[in-house]
């Protein structure tokens, strides 16, 4: 049994002024609410978020050709300082969604009808343009290994003793003996 796909739900398309006759087309503006999870680990598109699409859907001898661009906001962390960060992205879509699967292949999308649901189409654009490391800014110097604090709030000066490991146990050997030469 297919699923159907809910007329009414944001991201569903309705094709039917295209009819399908190749060569009709029709150019829309829509504002979306962001799907939840649209993103990756240390950035992504917050849930609800105002998602801004221009698109072009053109029927074609096979289906409907569906081409434009997305511009939504970003919010996360950045992956050097931890810091909060917003940023916007714009991608760019195109995705055919097939008459009949005699047509497709396993991966391609099929219309429902005369439906057509872009969200899985705009997620697979958006998460492939995420950058996987963002930062707030690309002279971000992030956090010490050490002690962790910020390295661009702690100044040029900022910096740990390094005992090497191999002669670690013997460190409260030289306070002991600097202890007993006092006396």
């Amino acid at each position: 049994m297919t699923q159907h796909l809910d007329p009414r739900a944001p991201w569903v398309i309705s094709t039917h002024d295209l009819g399908r006759r190749p060569g009709s087309m029709r150019q829309t503006t829509l504002s979306l609410p962001a799907p939840a999870n649209l993103g990756v680990d240390m950035i992504g598109v917050p849930k609800d978020a105002e998602v801004e699409l221009d698109i072009r859907l053109e029927a074609v001898m096979e289906g409907v050709l569906v081409s434009g661009t997305g511009h939504a906001p970003l919010a996360g962390e950045c992956s050097r300082c931890l810091d909060p960060l917003t940023s916007e992205i714009e991608v760019n879509v195109q995705e055919l969604f097939f008459y009949s699967d005699e047509d497709a292949s396993e991966e391609d999308s099929l219309l429902d009808g005369e439906l057509l649901d872009l969200e899985p189409t705009f997620r697979d654009a958006v998460v492939l343009a995420l950058p996987l490391s963002p930062v707030c800014r690309e002279d971000c110097e992030g956090l010490c290994v050490e002690c962790g604090v910020k390295l661009a709030e702690a100044g040029a000066g900022h910096g740990h003793e390094k005992i090497d490991a191999r002669w670690a146990s013997l460190q409260g050997l030289v306070s002991e003996n600097d202890n007993d030469q006092e006396k």
